[in-house]
């Protein structure tokens, strides 16, 4: 370069090589230790697929074909999914403070939200968590059944989802009673009231969720069981079980690419 020539501003210069890239000196030890690194994370990635033989089915999950035309309808059954995980994830911290006893739950209740350390941000998203995912739920049905999704060869995958909207909305009721206040004991009442007006059955689970004819402590301790085991282990293994026949089975395209296909095999023809 000439010395008449003005030298380049530092944002036109050329940025130095990185270590490791060409031309780029590597500190001492530096690649060693990257690989040293690298190797040790494929042996534990190693031991582990050996013994559990996981490989397959991550690769079944994450690599698997998707029809064409996919967009964001196809999201709502993940969005369930991570909705439902949220659920799980504040209620066990909100089962840390609350106590089921209808002398005491309303009192734990009001010290969740007002005293214990982002108690109120908990109970909020665990209160308003329960009303989007059944309505993700609703809206993932709707689409399937739209896209027509629920045919064969997903009989099974349908009828669990329609299972599994059963379960949202029992888990909802149940999970409504554990404030214990006048609104979600008035409001409980006349929910069993209307499962106890079906036909046959109803009598039977109405005194089976209220832990006989009147409401009392074993109503309460038998919601709570409900909300908190028996509900959200059904909907874990169904979920599990749809899961494995969408990895299975595969996504169904768009119906109107699929008209698109039978009008040109007609043309076609």
């Amino acid at each position: 370069m000439s010395k008449l020539t003005p030298p380049l501003s530092k944002l036109r210069r050329p940025a130095p090589p990185r270590p490791g890239e060409a031309g780029g000196a590597e500190p001492d030890g530096a690649g060693a230790g990257r690989e040293g690194a690298t190797e040790r994370t494929a042996d534990v990635v190693g031991w582990l697929d050996e013994r559990s033989n996981i490989s397959p089915i991550i690769r079944a999950n994450l690599y698997r074909k998707v029809p064409k035309g996919t967009n964001w309808f196809y999201t709502l059954g993940s969005a369930t999914l991570f909705a439902f995980v949220s659920q799980a994830v504040t209620g066990v911290f909100l089962a840390m403070y609350y106590e089921p006893d209808t002398s005491r739950a309303y009192d734990s209740a009001e010290h969740i939200t007002n005293e214990v350390f982002l108690g109120e941000l908990v109970r909020g998203m665990h209160k308003w968590g329960s009303t989007v995912m059944i309505v993700l739920v609703f809206l993932h049905l709707a689409r399937t059944f739209v896209f027509g999704a629920y045919k064969y060869p997903r009989e099974i995958q349908w009828i669990i989802g329609v299972v599994l909207m059963v379960l949202s909305l029992a888990m909802g009721l149940t999970g409504y009673l554990l404030p214990f206040d006048q609104r979600s004991f008035w409001a409980t009442t006349v929910a069993t009231n209307l499962i106890a007006s079906a036909p046959i059955v109803g009598p039977y689970m109405a005194d089976f969720m209220r832990g006989g004819a009147e409401f009392g402590a074993a109503s309460l301790a038998r919601f709570y069981a409900l909300h908190m085991l028996v509900v959200p282990g059904l909907i874990a293994a169904l979920i599990g079980a749809h899961l494995y026949l969408v990895a299975k089975l595969g996504t169904t395209a768009p119906p109107w690419l699929k008209a698109e296909k039978k009008a040109l095999n007609r043309e076609g023809l």
